[in-house]
């Protein structure tokens, strides 16, 4: 009974849990970590005066953020306050530590379960570009900032040799580019070499073209609609793949595209969420989020492409290894990770 009670309790923590997931968005849109960062301590009331919204509703959000300890109550004063911690977390958006963009995609992810419901009683997928928008724009609010972290000061310098490269002057393929945060960045930092990024989803092209004109760099970005198995030109001299080889469905024939693309001694590099090769070392938090992702959102959009191969999300490095193998590379190199992800340099 001890033990049955103590999951009971658990369980109520897991669903306080999914509808803070759905209090972060609403806090992050409604702005009001943003305004309780920039003035401390606040009342139900103020909040609400300061953001233009309903005091009941800031009142509820308020006590239930307390609740869950994303902010600390004051009874005498009737205050709450956001810790300075949780205020970088929750409202520096280029900062790595910051979280808004992922509980915006899990929150969106949950909101298609009944599709996932139908493909998984009839096997079929459910694809990226068919998911509502938090999915697109919270993916990419959650990966960036680790992007901006990482990818200039320590992944690519991890690479061999192609930091120099891009220095000089290279040609570039980023596949499965999204909305081009990694595509931009890359190109904000080296201004002599050239940039492809390309995506199958329009919508998202779209934004990357924006992204690209706002940061300046759209003389030297070519943002393209296309499949990874459709990869446009060739001779490049890097090839990168940022969080989405595990979503294809037909990864072994975009790496054998990718190497028939790649310049004699070009690189791919392959940046995945970061995972063990067995089940047993994925069983931790980041794991648990990251199979919750790959039942409801990567595996659906394997599934819903040609082959359907379903990597998962916690692939692993071995399996990564195996596609890159098949696709006849022989070269295969874990070279940088974070808590979200592993750095792969893989050569023919």
């Amino acid at each position: 009974m001890d033990a049955l009670m103590a999951f009971v309790f658990r369980a109520v923590d897991e669903v306080g849990a999914t509808l803070n997931a759905a209090l972060v968005v609403l806090g992050d849109k409604l702005g009001y970590y943003r305004d309780l960062a920039a003035h401390g301590p606040s009342t139900p009331a103020e909040l609400a005066a300061r953001t233009g919204t309903a005091e009941p509703y800031a009142r509820e959000w308020l006590n239930a953020q307390a609740a869950g300890a994303y902010l600390t109550y004051d009874p005498p004063s009737g205050r709450y306050t956001l810790p300075p911690e949780q205020a970088i977390a929750l409202t520096v958006e280029d900062s790595p530590a910051f979280l808004p963009g992922f509980f915006q995609i899990a929150l969106g992810t949950v909101h298609d379960v009944d599709h996932i419901l139908d493909a998984a009683r009839n096997g079929s997928g459910f694809g990226w570009h068919e998911h509502v928008t938090d999915v697109h724009v919270g993916c990419e609010r959650f990966f960036r900032p680790s992007y901006n972290a990482n990818l200039i000061d320590s992944w690519l310098p991890a690479l061999d040799g192609v930091v120099e490269k891009l220095q000089e002057g290279a040609l570039v393929a980023d596949v499965g580019c999204g909305h081009g945060a990694s595509t931009v960045l890359m190109a904000q930092a080296f201004p002599n070499s050239r940039f492809v990024g390309s995506d199958y989803h329009e919508a998202s092209i779209a934004t990357a073209r924006r992204r690209a004109a706002d940061a300046g760099v759209a003389d030297r970005v070519d943002f393209q609609v296309a499949p990874a198995q459709a990869l446009p030109g060739s001779g490049f001299d890097l090839i990168t793949m940022f969080d989405c080889l595990h979503d294809m469905g037909d990864p072994v024939g975009a790496a054998t595209q990718v190497r028939q693309a790649l310049a004699p001694g070009g690189t791919w590099m392959v940046v995945e969420p970061m995972a063990g090769d067995h089940v047993e070392d994925n069983l931790n938090p980041v794991g648990r989020a990251y199979y919750g992702f790959s039942t409801l959102l990567c595996t659906p959009a394997s599934l819903s492409q040609d082959v359907g191969l379903a990597l998962g999300t916690q692939a692993g490095p071995a399996r990564i290894r195996d596609v890159a193998t098949a696709a006849g590379f022989t070269r295969f190199t874990s070279v940088a990770q974070t808590p979200f992800n592993r750095v792969l340099e893989i050569r023919a």
